[in-house]
């Protein structure tokens, strides 16, 4: 009992049977069937010497012997990549031979105080015998503390009971140098859990058996059932004790070691840093060639280009900077828009170089690509400070193109946000450019710059800019306060203080000046969702009757969509509802043709999504605000997929119709704005002013506009990991995204008829790849999932009579997805043994139901349509 670690017997053998097993497949599949491979030989172990001043300072030296590597799971001769193949030829004769050569050990009270090896040996064979000595750390009390072995620096607890001991190791603790990244959205992120145990069972002071096993989980948040997981088990198991050599003579360690042999050299514990080279992988350049047709602007909407995307972006963060420059210089036009996405998606510091060195900001006619690359840095996974510090340098800069200028601080205001929720608000860059934005909207004097300071603010969504916010919401002209109430509404409620709740119900209720529709409805949004007051949710109903008419409409429907979905502050709606019922009647009986609407798109066990949709007409019948959205969530944590929003304003002209009370000198104007994936993207202009409507309606062609086209990297994570047998893993998954979403407004001056039209069509690739690799054997499993779908939203408006007609669709597409599973292993020689699953369907396209009274209308004015032909104009 002197001891606090296990103790060798002195001129005793230790003869052990090992083994080291990897198995890789789906999350829920029994191991069984998996693929992976297992190493097993002999160990001999033997005391060389132990401290005379301190019998738990014990040197040991530990042999690998006859070593096999062969299947995981028995298999037929035919599917076995090892068969007939001997271990050297499997390993590599030098190899083998590094394997076999002894390491020995110096433990200190059973921890591993110094690893004894050869210089100058494979990182691969080194990191396997490090895995076998860290088997021997162990100690023979129960408790907790930080030690070091292959993994790392790791908290490691011990449980003892009797000649038992359970060492549990938590790897989510363990300091390391592996290469990590993440996605910015939970929801489009992974969930990750890793766990570690070992058991010991000693006999006669000693270890007789050992049993690791290390299991690691990797689940998409948004589709459970695209995950893998890596299971590594360790066995030690004394097969027999034999007398063995004596003991060498010395004062010191240092002394031991000479006399045995001097080329030894003390090393970490912790593995080193491998790699396996790629013999047979292609340069960048032939990797371009062979998914080049993919990428043509005109197959963006397919699942192939998004896949075609993911690889290249792989393929790309493996490249220096000459060679991603090679193929940007010599591309031509209609290809280098989707490689500016694919080179800025890689976020690399040599990606972004070249990049940056190839795009001219002075130089306005490559504009399309620096607007690809901006967009491209909005959505990035994981920007460095880097980044946002050489936007906010193009920033002050020269800038020929007015609109580049705006999406670039706009695009700065997105990687705020992003840099701060990952703690990095304090970095310098992030620092500066708050600072540029709140400033400049402190000065600026011309509404664009108010607006495009308003966007930029509008995606960081900072506290501090709040105050700004609300000044312009309540004092600023129409378009600015309309846009500084809409940025409000992306804060969290938590943030909206009193003052935020005072200001909204001042411009809802028009407590010091006349505010615009827009705005008023944004307002009472803002209220209605941030858990009101009795009072608040009382004085909002009690308005509801004395409002323009459309917008009379339009509050009510609001205030039964939250009613019928049950949102948060619809309990406090029904209480006051109850309270008022006297007033109800003439109040809640209005005409108009505005509407606010919510429903499921999906209800699934791992996330759900809604659609919303919320219309508001001016007085006359002519759209001011048609707002779609998109939200997917779970239980943690939202996703604000996608918002289109058309507004128009001062086309009362047009069809010789009064503007609304205060809104007789606004301004011809039609524009689209979008946020996709929470991310403001720079709004689109229709028209702008009298002449340019007339203009455009004159020549109405209808086409739409394109709001935003190209490729978006949308899940971007990556694991490595080191196995405590040896082998190191990786766990990779990717999600792109390709999209093409354009909108546009018609009139019919004929027919009094108007329609707006958005659609977005949308294909996704994403593969999840986790693989171990041992240098002389990989193994690894890998499932992908693509779909393609089409998402149309109509709405036709007839106002040749009040009320006037309003008919809105939403349709999808019949959308085919297919998902696929390949679980393989493979040798370096090209041999390679492979499983395979797959299924494909089709989702049936549908019509997403709106309320009730809007079906009624579709059916007048399709019913209305058929009488009259002819075309438009």
């Amino acid at each position: 009992g002197h001891t606090t670690g296990p103790s060798l017997n002195n001129d005793k053998l230790y003869k052990f049977a090992y083994s080291a097993e990897v198995y890789v497949d789906q999350v829920k599949a029994s191991l069984q069937k998996s693929a992976g491979y297992r190493i097993s030989s002999g160990v001999d172990v033997n005391l060389l010497w132990r401290n005379p001043d301190n019998d738990d300072d014990q040197l040991v030296k530990i042999t690998m012997k006859g070593v096999q590597v062969e299947n995981v799971n028995e298999r037929p001769a035919a599917q076995s990549i090892f068969k007939g193949k001997s271990t050297e030829k499997i390993i590599g004769k030098d190899y083998l031979e590094a394997l076999q050569r002894p390491i020995v050990v110096e433990l200190v009270r059973g921890k591993v105080k110094t690893f004894y090896s050869y210089q100058n040996e494979p990182g691969f064979t080194q990191n396997i015998k490090r895995g076998l000595a860290s088997l021997f750390q162990l100690q023979l009390h129960s408790g907790s503390s930080r030690e070091v072995d292959i993994s790392g620096k790791c908290n490691t607890t011990y449980h003892t009971r009797q000649d038992q001991v359970t060492k549990i190791k938590d790897l989510n603790s363990c300091e390391t140098e592996k290469k990590r990244f993440t996605s910015h959205n939970r929801i489009l992120d992974v969930s990750t859990k890793a766990t570690s145990a070992t058991v010991y069972v000693l006999e006669d002071s000693f270890i007789k058996s050992i049993k690791a096993e290390e299991n690691f989980v990797f689940v998409l948040n948004y589709r459970r059932k695209t995950g893998a997981k890596i299971v590594s088990k360790q066995r030690l198991e004394l097969k027999s004790v034999q007398a063995g050599m004596g003991l060498i003579a010395a004062k010191q360690v240092a002394g031991v070691i000479k006399t045995l042999d001097p080329n030894y050299v003390a090393m970490p514990l912790e593995a080193e840093p491998v790699k396996s080279e790629c013999k047979k992988c292609p340069s960048l350049s032939e990797h371009w060639q062979s998914i080049r047709e993919h990428m043509h602007p005109d197959k963006l909407s397919k699942p192939e280009a998004a896949k075609s995307f993911l690889s290249f972006i792989q393929n790309i963060r493996k490249a220096t900077k000459e060679e991603i420059l090679k193929i940007i210089r010599s591309e031509k036009k209609e290809f280098l828009p989707q490689v500016v996405d694919a080179v800025t998606s890689a976020q690399t510091p040599e990606s972004l170089e070249a990049v940056l060195e190839f795009l001219d900001f002075k130089d306005a006619s490559t504009f399309i690509l620096q607007e690809r690359f901006l967009y491209a840095c909005g959505f990035a996974s994981h920007p460095s400070e880097t980044l946002l510090k050489s936007l906010t340098e193009k920033f002050k800069g020269d800038v020929a193109k007015e609109e580049i200028r705006e999406t670039l601080v706009i695009v700065m205001g997105a990687l705020i946000k992003k840099l701060c929720d990952r703690d990095g608000c304090k970095l310098p860059a992030v620092v500066e450019a708050k600072r540029l934005i709140l400033n400049r909207l402190e000065k600026a004097k011309k509404d664009d710059n108010v607006q495009m300071y308003l966007l930029a603010l509008k995606n960081a969504l900072l506290p501090e800019g709040i105050p700004v916010l609300l000044k312009y919401a309540e004092s600023g002209e129409g378009p600015i306060s309309s846009l500084a109430a809409t940025a409000l509404q992306r804060y969290d409620p938590s943030f909206l203080t009193k003052e935020v709740k005072e200001t909204m119900n001042r411009i809802y209720h028009q407590t010091r000046r006349v505010h615009e529709k827009t705005v008023r409805t944004t307002a009472a949004a803002i209220i209605l969702n941030s858990n009101p007051s009795y009072m608040e949710v009382k004085n909002i109903l009690l308005s509801i009757g004395e409002l323009p008419m459309e917008m009379n409409k339009y509050m009510l429907s609001m205030i039964q969509d939250i009613l019928h979905f049950e949102m948060p502050s619809s309990k406090t709606i029904r209480q006051v509802l109850k309270d008022m019922r006297a007033h109800n009647y003439d109040r809640f009986s209005k005409m108009g043709s505005s509407s606010a609407y919510t429903g499921y798109i999906t209800r699934g066990p791992d996330v759900s999504s809604t659609y919303s949709l919320d219309i508001l007409y001016s007085g006359s019948g002519i759209l001011r605000r048609s707002n779609m959205n998109i939200h997917v969530f779970d239980r943690n944590a939202e996703l604000h997929a996608i918002q289109v929003v058309i507004e128009a304003q001062g086309l009362e002209s047009i069809i010789a119709a009064t503007p609304d009370e205060g809104e007789e000198n606004l301004d011809s104007f039609a524009g689209m704005s979008a946020i996709l994936f929470d991310f403001q993207l720079r709004p689109v202009t229709f028209f702008q002013g009298y002449g340019d409507l007339m203009s455009k309606m004159l020549s109405a062609t209808g086409d739409a506009m394109n709001v935003v086209k190209g490729l978006v990297l949308l899940t971007d994570f990556l694991q490595e990991i080191q196995l405590q047998s040896g082998p190191t893993a990786s766990a990779e998954f990717m999600g792109g995204l390709a999209i093409d979403i354009s909108g546009g407004m018609e009139f019919s001056l004929w027919y009094r008829e108007s329609k707006t039209n958005v659609k977005n069509r949308v294909a996704v690739f994403i593969a999840g790849n986790i693989e171990v690799d041992s240098f002389f054997v990989k193994t690894g499993v890998e499932t992908t999932l693509e779909a393609e779908t089409a998402l149309d939203f109509i709405s036709t408006v007839q106002f040749s009579q009040y009320p006037f007609l309003v008919c809105m669709q939403m349709d999808r597409v019949d959308s085919p997805f297919r998902t696929r599973m390949t679980k393989y292993e493979s040798l370096p020689s090209g041999r390679r043994y492979t499983a395979r699953r797959g299924k494909a369907a089709t989702l049936a396209g549908n019509e997403f139901p709106l309320h009730q009274e809007n079906s009624n209308m579709c059916k007048k004015v399709f019913g209305a349509k058929s009488d009259s032909a002819g075309g438009w104009f």
